[in-house]
């Protein structure tokens, strides 16, 4: 889960490399929703053994309403600070 530097925005999504990932999202190399949204900072992850899980727990995820998202990242990342650092 990333979001913007004012934690206004978040997006869901799931990647086989996170730190490739966070790097494209980092430095707008892909135009979308992360670039438009400014959405640069990793303040949530999980990891997965089967693909499938994982497309599973993002469909979940996206599903939540707002405030349960907030809560999963305050439980785990209280500060929301940039997770990028802490992964690798």
């Amino acid at each position: 889960m990333v979001t913007n530097i004012h934690n206004t925005v978040l997006y869901i999504g799931m990647t086989n490399q996170v730190e490739r990932r966070s790097f494209e999202h980092s430095n707008h190399l892909i135009a979308g929703f992360t670039d438009k949204y400014n959405c640069t900072k990793l303040i949530y992850v999980e990891f997965y053994n089967d693909v499938r899980d994982a497309i599973a727990r993002e469909k979940q995820l996206k599903g939540w309403r707002r405030s349960k998202k907030d809560a999963l990242v305050n439980k785990l990342n209280p500060e929301w600070k940039d997770l990028i650092y802490d992964c690798f």
